[in-house]
């Protein structure tokens, strides 16, 4: 389990807990979309529900943004 700190919306300092290989797909995602990872993370966090934390609101971002290139 990794610990990534990270910057939402330019100004406030966070981090998530996430796998090593959904980090690595983050990055392929931020690749991809020509985001930074700070950018990408905003877009998550802004997305999600309140229910979710921050590191599950990216795993969840990232297994659907792999479900729809599958799906394409």
């Amino acid at each position: 389990m990794l610990k990534k700190s990270v910057i939402i919306a330019g100004r406030h300092n966070t981090s998530i807990s996430i796998e090593q290989e959904f980090y690595d797909e983050l990055l392929n995602v931020c690749r991809e979309r020509n985001l930074s990872l700070n950018a990408l993370i905003t877009e998550i966090d802004s997305a999600r529900s309140d229910k979710n934390n921050l590191s599950a609101a990216v795993r969840i971002y990232i297994l659907q943004y792999i479900k729809s290139k599958l799906s394409a």
